[in-house]
């Protein structure tokens, strides 16, 4: 059990350090940038990747508005069980996040999907439909990056295919654009 603990941890030491510090700045900019335009900001994923979400727009919500001027406009679309099972049964599985997008979302507003594959047909759906409506498109992937790291605008790949260790990095990407914004407020001003 010694060997596996070292080799689990390695390998999560592994794709940590392959999360480009350039790429989570480049990241904090883009919620800078919707966070200045008072855009809303939805996020989604599925599995241990739709937890990463509730957790993220909790900490970006709560914590990471707490200091600034005005608070983040941020949702988690996998939250809404009456959506998600009302979608999924009336049309599709594949339509539980872009049926939410078509009520709420508006040109110019920002979407974040998480998925491990890169190739989950829910996610990938909405994020199609948000490029072809005006949104600006996020994805964290991992190794096998997937239709989703080709069709976003912006893309961080943890460089590894473990569901455990992709969905460890991504909520520590997703840590680092939250505590930017808790531990320095001052970034808006810049």
């Amino acid at each position: 059990m010694q060997n596996f603990i070292s080799e689990y941890l390695n390998g999560q030491k592994k794709a940590l350090d392959s999360i480009s510090p350039d790429a989570v700045n480049n990241l904090i900019e883009i919620f800078k940038k919707a966070w200045r335009e008072d855009r809303q900001i939805f996020v989604f994923g599925n599995g241990g990747s739709a937890t990463n979400a509730s957790h993220f727009v909790t900490d970006l919500g709560k914590s990471g508005s707490d200091k600034l001027s005005k608070r983040f406009r941020c949702l988690s679309l996998n939250d809404n069980v009456s959506w998600i099972t009302a979608l999924g049964n009336d049309y599709a599985y594949d339509e539980v996040y872009v049926g939410q997008l078509r009520n709420y979302a508006r040109p110019g507003d920002l979407v974040m999907a998480m998925s491990v594959s890169g190739n989950s047909p829910n996610v990938v759906k909405a994020i199609e439909w948000a490029k072809e409506n005006g949104l600006y498109t996020i994805g964290l992937t991992g190794g096998q990056r997937g239709k989703l790291a080709s069709l976003v605008d912006f893309n961080i790949t943890i460089d590894s295919e473990h569901f455990g260790r992709v969905e460890d990095a991504h909520m520590g990407v997703c840590h680092l654009v939250c505590y930017a914004f808790i531990e320095n407020p001052e970034i808006v001003n810049n």
